[in-house]
């Protein structure tokens, strides 16, 4: 483990604020963070994981379009054999009419390791981040 995050909007995102709170929020907890920004197709995230090799691979949006977007990111990373394991993570405004139960059941379903998106969002954002301690030093940043 190398301690990096790859951070991620999904492809048809256009938006940045999400991803510049996310990367500082990631950043202040001790890792190293790749902003990748917005309107990232999914063969270009796979390429750029292949090329990093994140312990974890974030995925925001905030178009309400995520719950169509994430998935085809994930599937494309997980056909790559070197991706397989690398757990991702999404969260922000999945769907247009807000948050659905079944909407984030379907993306864990789906193979995320977590979906964030409700007003505890960031709260358990926060809180997975640290539980799954990805290979820091305590006290540390790379």
């Amino acid at each position: 483990m190398n301690n990096l995050v790859l951070l991620s909007g999904t492809a048809s995102d256009s938006h940045t604020w999400n991803l510049v709170y996310l990367q500082l929020l990631l950043e202040e907890a001790g890792y190293r963070v790749v902003n990748l920004g917005a309107c990232v197709p999914p063969v270009l995230l796979a390429d750029e994981c292949e090329a990093e090799q994140p312990d974890l691979v974030v995925l925001s949006t905030v178009n309400g379009h995520g719950y169509q977007d994430g998935p085809r990111a994930l599937a494309e990373l997980r056909s790559r054999p070197g991706l397989a394991a690398v757990p991702v993570v999404i969260g922000g405004k999945l769907g247009i009419g807000g948050p659905e139960a079944a909407q984030a059941d379907a993306l864990r379903a789906a193979g995320f390791a977590e979906v964030f998106d409700d007003d505890t969002a960031i709260t358990r954002f926060r809180e997975f981040v640290a539980s799954h301690a990805l290979c820091r030093t305590a006290g540390t940043a790379s």
